[in-house]
């Protein structure tokens, strides 16, 4: 039953039944801009027309656009999905979701002809032939093919060999039958009751049914052992061994389950990817992940529920039971079952499905973060933002650590990270001015204020996130400085804790834990690690030069003013002990030279 709506929705709503079916939205120009299904019409409709503000944005531009609508009536929540997703391919509406795979899948043929041929081919054509497929992967078509030609010698060459043509003596064998890969039907060497025996394993074999050729084959063995024809039981025992072999490498589950769909699917914000697999007899024999695109922010059983008919077809799939991850709003009836497996051998399969979906999800994002680098950067901020409790991305992030020994010259570092990858121009370190003693407290204090007040004086822009390292110590020690500043609200400050890996907000007792293999907790340790470093350096530089100065002051007839000037001529201590005369007697003369020179022989500064 089809009926076409004005658009007053108020009133029209009232015509819609409470039955199964599918609608359709129109836009102005009256084209054809979405379909979708419900076991309920009215219901659903309705459920567009709602306050905007519960919709998500996507669906409140669709909702604006709707001018008509039209829908059909069928009789079961079933046909309402089935004729959703034939519609949905003749007309391609602009919001509807699209599986992006279009490729063509070759499948394995049995030609309808005498002495049938078995070939791979692309084209599926309606002439009485059966079709096994289609395989997602050509290598695994190519496995299976090469398996039955390995088993079963069948002809390759395309002659119309009828009866009649045979008995005339029409053909002449060929090289193929020379080297047993065909036993001659074109000569009447073979018959096509042996023939056909070989076609019925082989079709076996393509349906999954393995232990049935498995067991026809030990039959075979019996036999011709018990007639003494033991070279025939040993070439039967090697076909036998190669489809062992075959079936304990395609063998994942119990062999009662046969004849099953199982669907998976893994999601992000603009596409989802559904994995099928095709069990028969305990033996996958077909797999394929395929690819969507999202129109309206769909959930995941929206997604899977219009992905499911559409791969079915795709694959000619007549399964009655489809194992999936979670329940779905489509109603059964004879012809289909649903199943959401919690535990054995189904169980097990879905597990399988989801890993492979998982796999190629992180696979295709990997791809596609490498040629859209920047694609990758927003997504770890986003991800970022949202395990920190953000309002906003942090792409300007800046983290301090203190560096001392024994209290012995204490240095702060900062190091920027800006859109998550370090900025080393950005970097800065402090030496302490105003901290006697080992106070790494204070000493964090006076850093964050030093870094902070300048950025305020010189109208900087301020990070978005802070990073103290340390626990609720050098974090309450920060935060004193930002209050001083009146800028602890205008940027979110953390502390990390080394032992565990602990983050701890102000105020808040608890301290927050992120997944180990989290990117979010990855750039938060490149930060503490990178500021470690480059503290640790910078520490180091300032010891060795202090000491250096210290005891170069002790040398008779070098002064402070003299060991400055040292310093600024050669920069550090290593090009000074390198320096030649020469170089040396543009800042010293030649008592002080002498006097370096032995200083340098005689003091642990000469290694």
């Amino acid at each position: 039953m089809f009926r076409v709506l004005t658009f007053d929705y108020r009133e029209e709503l009232k015509k819609i039944p409470h039955r199964p079916g599918v609608y359709q939205y129109f836009d102005k120009h009256d084209e054809l801009i979405y379909i979708g299904k419900a076991k309920d019409l009215r219901n659903r409709v309705g459920s567009y027309f709602v306050n905007e503000n519960q919709l998500n944005g996507k669906t409140r531009v669709l909702v604006r656009k709707i001018n008509r609508i039209s829908f059909t009536i069928v009789d079961t929540e079933i046909d309402a999905w089935l004729l959703e997703n034939s519609l949905i391919k003749k007309h391609k509406p602009k919001y509807n979701v699209m599986l992006k795979d279009d490729k063509t899948y070759p499948w394995i043929v049995i030609k309808n002809e005498p002495f049938p041929r078995v070939f791979w081919t692309r084209q599926f054509i309606k002439d009485g032939s059966r079709y096994y497929g289609p395989y997602p992967s050509v290598g695994m078509m190519h496995i299976v093919l090469d398996l039955i030609r390995e088993l079963f010698p069948l002809r390759t060459c395309n002659l119309a060999l009828t009866q009649d043509n045979i008995r005339k003596g029409k053909f002449k064998i060929c090289l193929e039958y020379q080297i047993g890969n065909c036993k001659g039907p074109c000569e009447g060497y073979q018959s096509e009751e042996d023939y056909d025996q070989n076609l019925s394993d082989i079709k076996d074999i393509l349906n999954g049914k393995i232990s049935v050729v498995t067991n026809r084959l030990k039959e075979s063995i019996a036999a011709a052992a018990a007639s003494l024809d033991f070279e025939r039981a040993q070439l039967i025992k090697a076909k036998l061994d190669k489809l062992d072999n075959y079936q304990s490498k395609s063998t994942v589950v119990n062999s009662s389950i046969t004849n099953v769909d199982v669907f998976s699917i893994a999601s992000d914000e603009g596409y989802a990817f559904v994995n099928y697999l095709k069990v028969m007899n305990g033996v996958i024999i077909q797999t394929q992940t395929l690819e969507m695109k999202r129109r309206l922010d769909e959930s995941e059983q929206e997604l899977l529920s219009l992905a499911i008919p559409e791969i079915r077809e795709r694959f000619k799939s007549l399964s009655r039971e489809i194992i999936v991850p979670f329940e779905l709003d489509i109603e059964e009836n004879e012809r289909i079952r649903f199943t959401v497996p919690k535990l054995g051998e189904k169980k097990k399969l879905l597990e399988l499905s989801q890993k492979n979906v998982a796999f190629f999800r992180k696979e295709r994002l990997l791809q596609y973060e490498k040629l859209n680098p920047d694609i990758r950067t927003e997504r770890i901020l986003k991800q970022m933002q949202k395990d920190l409790r953000m309002n906003v991305l942090p792409q300007h992030i800046e983290c301090f650590d203190n560096s001392n020994i024994q209290g012995n010259y204490p240095v702060s570092a900062i190091v920027v990270f800006k859109d998550a990858k370090p900025s080393k121009k950005d970097y800065r370190h402090f030496n302490v001015k105003t901290v006697e003693g080992p106070n790494d407290f204070a000493t964090m204090e006076e850093a964050v204020f030093r870094r902070y007040r300048r950025l305020l004086d010189e109208d900087q822009s301020l990070p978005q996130l802070i990073i103290i390292d340390g626990g609720k110590g050098q974090l309450g020690a920060a935060l004193k400085s930002l209050r001083l500043l009146g800028i602890e609200r205008k940027v979110t400050v953390i502390g990390i804790a080394k032992r565990l890996e602990e983050l701890f907000y102000p105020g808040d007792q608890y301290p927050l834990y992120l997944d180990k293999k989290s990117e979010t907790l990855k750039v938060i340790q490149h930060l503490r690690d990178e500021a470690h470093r480059f503290g640790i350096t910078f520490h180091r530089n300032q010891r060795s030069r202090k000491t250096f100065v210290s005891e170069l002051e002790n040398i008779p007839g070098i002064g402070k003013t003299t060991v400055e000037r040292v310093l600024t001529e050669f920069k550090s201590v290593k090009r000074v002990k390198e320096a030649s005369d020469e170089d040396l007697k543009k800042v010293l003369n030649l008592k002080q030279i002498k006097a370096l020179r032995t200083y340098f022989s005689e003091t642990s500064l000469s290694g």
